[in-house]
């Protein structure tokens, strides 16, 4: 189990992420907090991106990110391309988040969760592997996908199916 994670949120998400580091801490791990550092109003890509850099140079193997929603601090870290950020607000998607996906970096909407839930999935996110297997095929075509000359290209990784559909 890696005890390194990296956290960050705007001041929406500030309580939580002060509580989800507190019980972290307890537990052995060890964060690096992006910031924000207080409830006053900020905008969250000034903190979100550092994180995500440093998850895909691979600094640091997972983060925990939090806002409002959760949908924009997780549109933030999506658009590097070795982060797979799941916005997670129950068990059963954080579980699939990890499972499934590959998740690095887990995203929690602090306006719809309590500390507690909020807790509940991070431990969940943190303690939960990667399946492989069938997964690992579409998580390998997430992963495929490069920007170039202000394009997406896609490098033969679609399905049959797919191609006849667009064709």
């Amino acid at each position: 189990m890696d005890t390194l994670i990296a956290i960050a949120s705007d001041h929406a998400g500030f309580l939580i992420k002060e509580y989800i580091k507190e019980q972290l801490e307890k537990e052995g791990y060890v964060l690096k907090d992006f910031g924000c550092f207080s409830e006053q109003s900020v905008d969250y890509p000034d903190f979100i991106h550092p994180l995500a850099q440093s998850i895909n140079t691979e600094k640091y193997k997972r983060g925990i990110i939090i806002c409002g929603t959760g949908n924009g601090v997780s549109m933030v870290a999506n658009k590097y391309p070795n982060i797979r950020c799941a916005l997670c607000w129950n068990k059963d998607i954080t579980l699939f988040a990890r499972e499934h996906n590959d998740a690095n970096i887990i995203a929690l909407p602090a306006r719809f969760i309590t500390e507690k839930e909020a807790m509940e999935f991070v431990k969940l996110f943190l303690i939960t592997s990667f399946e492989g297997g069938r997964h690992k095929a579409r998580v390998d075509k997430i992963n495929k996908i490069n920007c170039g000359e202000n394009k997406w290209v896609i490098r033969n990784t679609m399905s049959k199916e797919l191609l006849q559909y667009l064709h």
